[in-house]
């Protein structure tokens, strides 16, 4: 574990910063049920996955997999993420923060560290970084990390490591350059979910619309890669369908789970997205989407040699996520 200090002197405290703290708390908490496990294993990349799957970019994605966070790292790592891009800062220094917060505390919200450090940049208050309890503030420490990296000259030029060195000034200044490809894949996964707060509603009745149109599709062939209309995939039968309820969706599941509200499957509503993954702990892995009719009922493509059907959706069954996600950016 390393030592936060200060370049230079902190700013004043902020004024409350309610509106951003609700959407983020909702965020995280949503994302957090995805990936609620004990064990943290950050280890490159996922072993490759020999099972069918429905999203063509679902082999590219496993090569950037980050292994298993618990719910509290995931809470975290949400949390640096939407700090940053509410601030502007660019993707890099998203990566920079997390590198920073997985090597000073393993995104682990720490009450102890070296000396006076606390939290999850392990940032010193006798250096001028806030009070204990500010810094235990996993938005306030993400702003203030964000405010120091940005008053580095050039730091989007630098190595992640001397980047993160420059603000934290550590007594091991590469321990930060094992944690980049971890952090970058953690950016890539988390950090195009919109803010929570930044959300527009769903449109009344467009779930309704996307399933009224899906079941128009009912008994037509499961092709990898096609979006229609003879034919489709899992993710473009999804995509076709909302898109009919005037809702753009990205192509493929994965993208498909980081766009709308993310809430928990025991209160799915019609028309809502159910995913499945090769590792549920890993939205890297995803691979499925259905649409959920209400009644313990799914539609979807599901894979080659059967067509589009309706099924019970069984709650114990293989990579299915604890979540589903609930279309809501309007095209």
């Amino acid at each position: 574990m390393t030592t936060a200090h200060l370049l230079v002197a902190p700013s004043p405290p902020p004024p409350p910063r309610g509106l951003l703290r609700a959407g983020l708390a909702v965020a995280a908490l949503a994302v957090a049920s995805v990936f609620g496990i004990a064990a943290l294993m950050l280890t490159g990349a996922a072993p490759q996955r020999t099972a069918v799957t429905c999203d063509p970019a679902l082999a590219a994605a496993a090569t950037t997999a980050i292994g298993r966070l618990s719910a509290e790292q995931l809470v975290n790592a949400r949390t640096i993420v939407d700090v940053g891009r509410a601030m502007g800062v660019p993707a890099r220094g998203r990566t920079v923060a997390l590198a920073t917060a997985l090597q000073e505390s393993t995104l682990r919200n720490l009450d102890h560290g070296d000396r006076d450090s606390l939290g999850l940049f392990q940032q010193r208050p006798s250096m001028g970084w806030g009070t204990p309890a500010q810094v235990r503030d996993p938005e306030y420490a993400a702003r203030k990390f964000y405010e120091a990296l940005l008053r580095v000259d050039g730091w989007e030029a630098l190595p992640v490591t001397v980047a993160a060195q420059r603000v934290q000034r550590s007594a091991f200044p590469s321990a930060y350059a094992k944690w980049e490809g971890n952090a970058a894949a953690l950016v890539s996964a988390l950090g195009q979910v919109a803010d929570v707060a930044g959300c527009a509603a769903p449109e009344p009745g467009a779930g309704e619309r996307a399933i009224a149109w899906a079941r128009q599709q009912l008994g037509k062939p499961y092709r990898w890669g096609a979006t229609g209309p003879a034919a489709f995939d899992c993710s473009g039968l999804m995509q076709r369908a909302f898109a009919a309820a005037g809702i753009t969706l990205p192509r493929t599941s994965r993208q498909q789970f980081t766009v709308g509200q993310t809430l928990p499957r025991d209160g799915a509503r019609p028309g809502d997205l159910v995913f499945w993954a090769g590792d549920p702990t890993n939205p890297a892995t995803i691979h499925h989407v259905a649409l959920y009719l209400g009644d313990g009922q799914i539609l979807e493509a599901p894979q080659s040699g059967q067509p589009v059907r309706i099924r019970a959706l069984r709650p114990g069954e293989r990579g299915l996520l604890p979540v589903v996600v609930r279309p809501g950016a309007a095209a």
